[in-house]
């Protein structure tokens, strides 16, 4: 059986006896063009905030929104998108991932169009895609994984927010490189990454991760008795939220280039790298400090320095993770061994005020909203929502 593959979950057909939809038509040849002035149609994008690439595209001509995600293996379309397009859906079985298990379906490929490539013929996944899965109040309606992007130069512009499909081969811009290859099951993007000497291989180049770098348990145990302290972080995917240890390594090596202070997740035992044989995956909070380009057929990554590869991440000294709304702060996650783990926060608390100024919905762009990564030793007063002001005071705890 074939099975596809989307970041934290791995789609499988229905096993046979299991109830299937009506059958479908044959879908299709699938059939890609890249239009002969590629280089020049730049495709606008924005972060989430969950860092995962959102784009504008077309689906038969339909505006549709999109993430660039070179850690699926099949391009999908949400469940809602494909209802209010009129399309059939068939049974597509099950994804069973780290977050748990979502329902797939398929529909007989569309046209798709992404800047300069047009796409049309074969079949498409069909998911939920909740909102929790890039963690803003936008909802996504389509993803577009390798199946689609594995033939071609990715070139992604972070300082500009912009991406094109190119050509493999070309070579826009010099940079240092390394390897990049297809996994040969999966078709995922594949690298390798060095932590002290530890040599980390195969690593998944994953745009659909909003991390900086994660590795599986038997990685980490791998870089010995020299490995920093760590706390806890909660993330979450088309599955559900998954709970991660989170540690700052002073440095890795990607190819010829390094970064220092990299948050890492550690993934627990038997988590989802380790399923898919890898050592762990290199995401969007690594990728975002360079230019890049991904082009697995040539055979590199090519990575140019800004002006933010060597900006050190911004870390925790409250130990909460929140999640903002329009007039209130909600807890997600409670950093082990933090300030806000000693003073029994929990997760469900709600905070209306931060020392005196009420949470609005320009909170997100107002600099008070950096309190949570200030000084160590400042003293916060966050109002509760419930009634009462708790203080909290800062510290450094990972």
């Amino acid at each position: 059986m074939r099975r596809w593959l989307i970041p934290l979950l791995a789609l499988l057909p229905a096993p046979l006896g299991a109830a299937m939809a009506p059958a479908m038509p044959p879908p299709l040849p699938d059939r890609m063009v890249l239009a002969d002035d590629a280089e020049s149609q730049w495709v606008s994008f924005e972060l989430t905030p969950g860092n995962q690439i959102r784009f504008a595209m077309t689906v038969d001509g339909r505006a549709a929104t999109a993430i660039l995600d070179t850690g699926f293996s099949m391009s999908v379309i949400s469940r809602r998108w494909a209802s209010e397009a009129g399309l059939r859906i068939a049974n597509g079985g099950q994804g069973i991932g780290i977050g748990g298990s979502v329902a797939m379906g398929q529909v007989n490929g569309r046209t798709l169009v992404i800047g300069g490539l047009t796409r049309t013929g074969g079949r498409l996944g069909v998911l939920d895609l909740p909102i929790s899965a890039t963690g803003s109040a936008t909802t996504i309606d389509a993803v577009i994984g390798s199946d689609l992007l594995r033939y071609y130069a990715l070139d992604i512009d972070f300082s500009a927010r912009r991406f094109r499909l190119l050509p493999s081969g070309r070579l826009p811009f010099a940079g240092q490189s390394a390897p990049l290859s297809l996994s040969g099951r999966d078709q995922l993007y594949i690298s390798e990454m060095r932590v002290d000497g530890t040599r980390l291989r195969p690593m998944i180049v994953d745009t659909g991760d909003g991390a900086t770098i994660a590795v599986s348990t038997e990685a980490w145990k791998s870089l010995g008795d020299g490995r920093p302290a760590t706390t806890t972080t909660v993330s979450y995917s088309v599955a559900g939220a998954v709970q991660s240890d989170l540690a700052v390594l002073p440095e890795i090596a990607v190819g010829d280039s390094t970064l220092r202070q990299a948050e890492t997740l550690i993934e627990s035992g038997g988590g989802f790298s380790s399923r898919m044989g890898a050592s762990g995956r290199i995401g969007i909070g690594f990728l975002q400090r360079f230019r890049v380009l991904l082009d697995p057929r040539a055979g590199r990554m090519v990575m140019a320095a800004t002006a933010d590869t060597d900006r050190p991440p911004l870390r925790s000294t409250s130990g909460l993770l929140l999640s903002t709304e329009a007039d209130r702060l909600r807890v997600l996650h409670v950093m082990r061994g933090g300030p806000a783990a000693a003073g029994g926060w929990q997760p469900g608390d709600e905070i209306c005020s931060v020392d005196g100024a009420a949470v609005s919905a320009a909170y997100s762009r107002d600099p008070i909203a950096m309190w949570q990564v200030a000084t160590p030793g400042r003293v916060v007063r966050l109002g509760l929502c419930s009634g009462g002001v708790r203080a909290l005071t800062l510290k450094s705890f990972y």
